[in-house]
C-alpha cells in the first residue's frame, strides 16, 4: 500500500484528496498545509509519494518541491494545479515533479497519475 502525503492550503482539498486515495487503496500519511509543514513531515515520514499544491501561503509548493528534491532527489512529487498555471507546471517538472494533475480532477484521474507515478 503506498504512503502518501498530501500539501494543500485548503483543508476541503485535502479531505477530498484523503477520501478519494483512500478508496482506491493508498495509505495518507500525513497532510500539510503549506510548503514549510511538507518538508519537516516530508524529512520525517518519507512516505512514497506526495501530492503538492503549487500555489500556498508561505511557501509554495514549486519552492517545497525544490527543498524536498534536495533531501530525496528520488522524491515522486506530483504538483496539483489550478487551470491557467502552465507556466508554473513546466516550471515544476524542470525541478523534478513526477507528473502534475489539472483542479477540478477527477478521481480516476487523480489515482491513474499517481499509480503511474508510483511505477516509475
Amino acid at each position: 500500500m503506498a504512503k502518501v502525503m498530501i500539501v494543500d492550503d485548503a483543508a476541503f482539498m485535502r479531505m477530498s484528496l484523503r477520501i478519494m486515495l483512500e478508496k482506491n487503496g493508498f495509505e495518507i500519511l500525513a497532510e500539510a498545509e503549506n510548503g514549510d509543514m511538507a518538508i519537516s513531515m516530508y524529512k520525517e515520514l518519507r512516505p512514497d509519494i506526495v501530492t503538492m499544491d503549487i500555489t500556498m501561503p508561505d511557501m509554495g509548493g514549486i519552492d517545497a518541491l525544490k527543498a524536498i528534491r534536495q533531501l530525496d532527489p528520488k522524491a515522486k512529487i506530483v504538483m496539483i494545479s489550478a487551470m491557467g498555471q502552465e507556466s508554473m507546471v513546466r516550471d515544476a517538472v524542470m525541478n523534478g515533479a513526477k507528473s502534475f494533475v489539472v483542479k477540478p480532477f477527477k478521481e480516476d484521474q487523480v489515482v491513474q497519475t499517481l499509480n503511474k507515478v508510483l511505477a516509475l
